[in-house]
């Protein structure tokens, strides 16, 4: 007895193909368009996955654009103080930084932040909050991209106006330094800008407008740090800062 395929079978396998191809392109685009997107933010104003989610969702958001030259100076000298030290000689990944991550995990120890400035950027432009390994596969070679198809001052401008700085939605150095202190960023003293940076990366559990003992202490170190002559050299090389 001869057995035949179906019709309904033979129809059933292109559909499939079909379905299998469309899901392939739709991935690939997701994982292109990030590098597509980047070299287009060398102007406008972007904003954060978590701003637009909270966008859809009708979460509350407050985000002013403030341009990096009109922000008082020592706002991002304390974040880069506080976050990312080696921000002007870096390109995009703190390699010394990721090993002693590596070196603590190994170790037992609580894992420390690794991630740059330009790998937050890659995360909260095009990626999601959270850890898992997935995320880092491909926040990786997207900093690496950026920091090919932007400059660091660009860089660290839409940090400073997509970061999460107050409880309530606030994103952003101008919304974030209205809410804490009552004026914009262009006006911030050292000590406020360093209370802003201490914030970071939790403005939900932390506050600037309410400082506890460890952000106070946490704001004392990033004023010093921010005086440091690596980071002096860093300002006088980049004016941009």
């Amino acid at each position: 007895m001869i057995y035949r395929s179906s019709p309904v079978a033979l129809s059933q396998k292109p559909s499939i193909l079909r379905i299998a191809r469309n899901l392939l392109l739709i991935v690939l685009l997701a994982l292109l368009l990030p590098y597509l997107l980047a070299p287009l933010y060398r102007a406008g104003h972007p904003v954060s996955t978590l701003m637009a989610w909270r966008y859809i969702t009708r979460a509350p958001v407050s985000r002013q654009w403030i341009d990096l030259a009109a922000m008082a100076p020592s706002l991002p000298r304390s974040v880069v103080a506080s976050e990312d030290a080696k921000f002007c000689s870096h390109h995009g990944i703190d390699w010394g930084a990721l090993r002693e991550v590596i070196d603590d995990a190994e170790d037992g120890e609580v894992s420390r932040g690794g991630s740059t400035v330009t790998q937050q950027v890659a995360k909260n432009l095009f990626l999601w909050q959270g850890r898992s390994f997935v995320r880092k596969a491909l926040e990786f070679p997207l900093a690496l991209w950026i920091e090919v198809v932007l400059p660091k001052p660009r860089i660290l401008e839409i940090y400073l106006n997509i970061a999460e700085l107050g409880p309530t939605g606030q994103f952003g150095a101008q919304a974030g330094a209205t809410y804490a202190f009552g004026h914009g960023a262009s006006s911030l003293s050292p000590r406020e800008a360093a209370l802003l940076a201490a914030i970071l990366p939790n403005p939900v559990r932390r506050s600037a407008r309410n400082p506890g003992p460890g952000v106070r202490r946490l704001a004392g170190i990033y004023v010093a740090r921010a005086q440091a002559p690596e980071l002096q050299r860093c300002w006088s090389e980049n004016r941009g800062f």
